[in-house]
């Protein structure tokens, strides 16, 4: 038994190796983890589907060679579909959506040894960075249950972040992968647009903004995660180079001196917090520390343009979403299927024209031109992960005269009246203005990771954010292995798990 004390001790290959040596089973493993999230959860509310007998007698065998047979992973309740496990999306107009089929993504990670023992909590659809659906309710951050973990994929972000299990999937369309590691200590990497598989159903999702990946406690867990995942599936619209070697090996090997650029302004022109700029500040001393050439510089692209493109891809998104919903649940959605701001968005997508869409999706090749011509002076792109601290619980929702203003609009359809007064305005500077860093990368497709270098004085995590070339995640893992030789953050837990 006492091994199991040291399961937090050990990140997915660690456990897998343990597995292999055969000093622990994937059964002992498995109920660990079970006990953790009974432990824990109820105070979290990141997990919001167990899957335990499932997961039993997956890890009773046989289970698939792989970087990590017989390591419990629990996945995100959005995009991977698992056959006939619930998929809410966060939503109650999903409440009794079960997928019939197992996505690529889902396939792959059991193909690598994982056992899954459960979905993730995510907020309506993913669309916010923070994790508070009305279906589910909201999860908290383990290092400090007044905060989020972060969005979208928070429930995932507090897992992991608690110790349910070292790894945990997903998705990041506007950072909901980097926002949630930020937010909880975590490494988070979102890997090229195109180098993880959308299938069986989507070839690409979000326009291309949204890939799929993971959140780990470690650098190797991410590298060997990637290498167990990347490829196209049959069908996909982009087909990438492999890398050249294994990712994992990439994290071994330090880099050859770069020259990084970094910025602490925002790109909104708000406000960012101190720390985010001290996390920021730190990171390129460091940097320097470690031979690489640091300055301050930004890529030549007008951040509000940028803000309102991404805007108008929820917009669209969400309108396309609400329509398709109709099929799944055998009836057209209303207003009552959804939240309130959900809703808005879908009429602002109506009311905006096609060629608004086009318009603002043509601005995403632009960013993608002047980002390639900052990487030919600059390797990679430093800026802080988000712009504050992780956000109180209910800090970034609707206050009560907006969302009775919202309700009036929505139940009248009025999605002209929105668009008249501003609303939309009003939406994209409430969603964005703390997370304003990440959505870049998602829209010119570039990888990017967040580092967990650097906790508040409140005891709070603060990433850093590092862009790259497109396709070059090698680089960044190189560097990510160099900046976890440097500054161990692997053995830094949140008080909550200690109790």
């Amino acid at each position: 038994m006492a091994r199991f004390r040291e399961y937090e001790n050990y990140d997915g290959l660690g456990l897998a190796e343990l597995v292999r040596k055969k000093e622990v089973t994937p059964p002992e493993l498995c109920e660990e983890a079970v006990l953790r999230i009974d432990q824990l959860n109820p105070k979290l509310n990141a997990v919001i589907y167990r899957m335990d007998d499932a997961a039993r007698a997956a890890a009773a065998g046989p289970i698939p060679e792989g970087p990590f047979s017989g390591v419990p992973f629990l996945c995100k309740d959005l995009v991977s579909a698992i056959a006939g496990v619930p998929m809410t999306k966060g939503s109650k107009s999903c409440r009794n959506y079960v997928p019939s089929y197992d996505s690529e993504m889902a396939r792959r990670f059991r193909a690598a040894g994982l056992i899954v023992l459960g979905k993730t909590n995510t907020p309506e659809f993913g669309l916010m960075g923070i994790t508070e659906p009305e279906l589910h309710g909201p999860t908290r951050n383990p290092w400090n249950p007044d905060h989020t973990p972060g969005g979208s994929s928070g429930g995932s972000g507090a897992s992991v972040a608690a110790g349910f299990t070292p790894m945990a999937s997903g998705g990041d369309g506007g950072g909901s992968i980097r926002i949630p590691s930020s937010c909880c200590g975590l490494f988070g990497l979102k890997p090229t647009r195109g180098r993880n598989p959308l299938g069986p159903e989507s070839g690409e999702v979000w326009q291309g903004a949204e890939v799929e990946g993971a959140l780990t406690r470690s650098v190797r867990d991410a590298a060997a995660m990637l290498d167990a995942t990347n490829g196209a599936d049959s069908g996909a619209p982009y087909i990438l180079p492999r890398p050249a070697r294994p990712y994992l090996e990439e994290t071994r090997q330090d880099p050859s001196r770069l020259k990084i650029g970094f910025t602490v302004e925002s790109p909104l022109k708000n406000a960012v917090h101190p720390e985010c700029v001290e996390a920021v500040k730190n990171a390129a001393k460091l940097l320097e520390r470690l031979g690489h050439k640091v300055e301050e510089a930004r890529p030549d692209i007008d951040g509000e343009a940028l803000g309102r493109s991404y805007m108008m891809l929820y917009f669209g998104e969400v309108a396309a979403d609400i329509r398709e919903l109709a099929s799944v649940v055998g009836r057209p959605l209303t207003h009552s299927d959804t939240e309130e701001a959900t809703w808005a968005l879908n009429l602002l997508g109506k009311t905006f024209s096609a060629g608004d869409f086009v318009l603002a999706k043509r601005q995403w090749n632009t960013f993608a031109r002047q980002m390639a011509k900052f990487h030919e002076t600059y390797d990679l792109y430093l800026t802080p992960t988000i712009a504050s601290l992780p956000p109180r619980i209910g800090e970034m929702q609707q206050k009560p005269a907006e969302l009775a203003f919202l309700k009036i609009i929505n139940g009248l359809n009025l999605g002209g009246l929105l668009k008249a007064t501003g609303i939309a305005d009003m939406l994209a500077t409430k969603g964005l203005s703390k997370m304003p860093f990440t959505q870049l990368a998602n829209l010119t497709g570039q990888p990017a990771m967040s580092v967990p270098l650097h906790w508040s004085r409140e005891g709070l995590p603060c990433g850093v954010q590092f862009v790259g070339r497109f396709g070059e995640e090698s680089l960044l893992f190189q560097l990510a292995g160099q900046l976890e030789r440097a500054q161990p953050w692997f053995d830094r837990r949140p008080a909550l798990t200690k109790s």
